[in-house]
């Protein structure tokens, strides 16, 4: 499988961003440089990567993986959980590197024995590290009254949306917060549903996982603001856009880690010895322009975002 180039046949990556995002970009750029630091780039004509975006639409996402099987590609590329899925689901051949994605048992993707699909490859996160980013908000927030409240919105249709919800009820109820949570369908809900959370007096929003967040975090960060209810959050890449503090992995490094991967794969032609693996890279970080406006000390341990 690949593409004649200069008489000579080069691979071909077939790369799928779910949604148009400025975070889950970071993921794309740390794969495509990994690919480069192992020898495969388009600009030294040693590869050839085919970039899709289904900008949100779940028909697009499904055209996009069958044309790259039409393509032959010689791996696919997919982020973030969406992109995984859809893959996963339209090809049991060509091997798939997932990123900014939760395990094959999170996207109930493993067979009745608990297997993960044989082609599934690349870097995928469970939901610890959620815990330490939800603990912070009692540490740091003080109640406006007798009980600390927390919003956030989820989408009950992305099962490690509802996954995360049901650990962070657990874990809110260990902390004696009360967690408000409303579900959404789509982003385009997410104002509507955020303005429904600030009208019921949450101390707090925890910006859940989910790929609905990511895509409306814009739009939720402006409600929050004029509210003046600071976002917390478990993923890095929302901080620098306006949440304050999170402990999580770097979307950059996540895709890194995903690339040295495919470049193993395709140095050797073979997924022998190559399975999915989990991330390695979290960082505590904060947002200190953030912090400040809302009046909050942030933890040692924590680095404010570059």
């Amino acid at each position: 499988m690949g593409s004649e180039q200069q008489g000579q046949s080069i691979p071909v990556i077939g790369f799928v961003d779910a949604f148009e995002d400025e975070t889950i970009a970071q993921a794309h750029q740390g794969f495509v440089d990994a690919l480069a630091e192992n020898g495969y780039s388009e600009k030294e004509h040693t590869l050839k990567i085919i970039y899709k975006n289904a900008q949100g639409s779940i028909p697009t996402l499904t055209q996009i993986v069958h044309y790259f099987i039409q393509q032959k590609v010689s791996l696919m590329a997919s982020c973030p959980t969406l992109a995984t899925i859809t893959a996963l689901q339209n090809t049991k051949d060509i091997p798939v590197f997932m990123m900014v994605s939760p395990t094959p048992e999170l996207m109930k993707m493993n067979d009745a024995s608990g297997n993960a699909p044989n082609n599934l490859f690349g870097v995928a996160d469970n939901l610890d590290y959620i815990d330490t980013s939800f603990r912070l908000i009692p540490k740091l927030m003080v109640p406006k009254g007798d009980r600390l409240r927390v919003g956030m919105i989820y989408n009950q249709s992305e099962p490690q949306s509802v996954d995360a919800l049901n650990r962070i009820k657990a874990l809110a109820q260990s902390l004696s917060v009360e967690l408000v949570a409303l579900p959404v369908n789509n982003s385009s809900e997410s104002q509507m549903v955020t303005q429904s959370l600030l009208s019921k007096q949450i101390d707090a929003f925890f910006a859940n996982p989910d790929n609905t967040v990511f895509a409306s975090f814009e739009t939720i960060l402006k409600s929050c603001n004029d509210a003046h209810v600071p976002i917390f959050t478990s993923e890095a890449g929302l901080v620098a856009r306006g949440a304050v503090a999170a402990f999580g992995a770097d979307i950059y490094q996540w895709g890194h880690q995903a690339g040295v991967q495919a470049a193993h794969y395709l140095k050797n032609q073979s997924t022998k010895g190559l399975a999915w693996e989990m991330v390695q890279l979290r960082n505590k970080v904060y947002n200190a322009t953030v912090a400040q406006q809302f009046g909050l000390s942030i933890p040692e341990g924590f680095v404010p975002i570059k």
